[in-house]
């Protein structure tokens, strides 16, 4: 099972609610211009949200329900034009992440998203390109921060192979970063937990890029890989069979829990 790769399209959400702006202007022999003039936008702006190119803010809504008497069906639809918690490629593995009774993680570049702080991921959410806005930074904290939840089932296992490179890069002040570490230390003590360093010298396989393994409770093995701009969800044997293999090969790389707790300690002394 693959989910799509392609860059995120505008969410059906913003197409429905733009329609539904024009449909009720239109019958009510109100004019793209007028509409506009009394929301204080521009013709642009309003045809690039009756297209859902962009999203229908909650004033155009309040404003267009009164000047067509929609009474109060345009309104209504603010609703589902709330910000959304994942990226949309990776609502299907986050589906996997909760049901998952096993979880590799490797990661060479960032925190995984299950061991972040709230201010590490607020920092990462903040340098997000085009720029969030902070409605959706708030939500996405929140559910990243609800995602780790699933750390205290004791019946279920975690290992987490990290890279040197997110261990040593200060993302906002060292005051930050010395939580961030303190909070993987804090983590890792769970006995169901295991938290590895991959130390960042020399050539590895991992240097290919991040991945996940998941273990469901069917005894099945999904593998998922993320990047800018899409998530894959593999299910395929030999697709998983590889990454498995990959894994393996960085794990003999890894220090031990013991070694890695220490890795860690040292750097948070240091800040």
């Amino acid at each position: 099972m693959n989910a799509p790769s392609s860059a995120a399209p505008p969410p059906m959400s913003w197409k429905y609610c733009g329609n539904q702006i024009k449909l009720w202007r239109t019958r009510a022999g109100v004019s793209r211009e007028d509409l506009a003039t009394e929301a204080g936008y521009g013709i642009e702006s309003l045809r690039s949200m009756e297209a859902g190119r962009r999203k229908p803010s909650m004033h155009l809504l309040q404003v267009a329900d009164d000047m067509c008497d929609a009474k109060g069906i345009l309104v209504a639809g603010a609703q589902f034009l709330l910000p959304e918690k994942y990226p949309y490629f990776a609502e299907e593995y986050m589906r996997y992440e909760a049901e998952a009774v096993v979880i590799h993680w490797f990661e060479t570049l960032l925190i995984p998203g299950l061991l972040q702080t709230e201010e590490t991921a607020r920092t990462l959410l903040n340098a997000h390109w085009p720029p969030l806005d902070d409605n959706t930074i708030d939500e996405r904290v929140a559910a990243r921060l609800a995602r780790q939840t699933v750390l205290a089932t004791q019946t279920k296992s975690f290992n987490f192979l990290i890279g040197e490179t997110p261990l040593r890069n200060v993302l906002s002040s060292g005051e930050a970063h010395k939580r961030q570490l303190l909070h993987l230390l804090a983590v890792g003590k769970a006995r169901h937990i295991i938290i590895q360093v991959v130390p960042g010298s020399g050539s590895h396989p991992g240097l290919n890029g991040p991945f996940i393994l998941l273990d469901s409770p069917e005894h099945q093995r999904l593998a998922y890989e993320e990047g800018q701009a899409m998530g894959l969800l593999h299910s395929e044997p030999e697709k998983v069979g590889l990454l498995s293999q990959r894994h393996a090969m960085i794990l003999q790389r890894a220090l031990n829990p013991e070694a890695s707790t220490e890795f860690i300690a040292k750097l948070a002394e240091e800040l």
